[in-house]
């Protein structure tokens, strides 16, 4: 049985992690003094959590309302990434899906038929409004 310092141990797990998918180790991004305390470790991780919560919770209020509600959430997300494994997984996941959508809608096809809807609807409402003004003119219903 071999004994090893906290250093050496240290070292084996973070090199054992699984990498976050841009070639570092999966977890905790906290400070070093950090992680060595347990208690200051526990602390770390329920700010991080409260203000990816928070960031996460305006990203919601944000969805109904103008503005980038879903861009905030993935911020937030981002926030919470910096410390749960499970918060990378799911943005890891993310990217790769917004990147295979992106390449699907690079499709030749796919603009075409992209580009052919988009010209239907705008004809579609400009017929529309040529027919209100049409029947109704420019005086407003009330």
């Amino acid at each position: 049985m071999s004994v090893r310092s906290d250093k050496e141990r240290v070292e084996t797990v973070t090199a054992s992690a699984p990498d976050d998918g841009a070639g570092r180790p999966a977890g905790s991004r906290a400070p070093a003094f950090i992680r060595r305390s347990p208690a200051l470790h526990r602390t770390w991780r329920v700010i991080v959590f409260l203000a990816g919560l928070a960031v996460v919770g305006l990203g919601v209020v944000l969805l109904p309302l103008p503005g980038p509600g879903w861009v905030v959430i993935l911020l937030g997300m981002g926030v919470w990434a910096t410390e749960f494994v499970w918060a990378q997984r799911v943005l890891r996941w993310t990217r790769r899906k917004v990147a295979e959508a992106a390449h699907r809608a690079m499709d030749p096809k796919v603009r075409r038929r992209n580009l052919a809807l988009t010209a239907l609807v705008l004809v579609l409402i400009a017929a529309a409004a040529g027919w209100y003004l049409w029947r109704y003119g420019l005086a407003m219903p009330w």
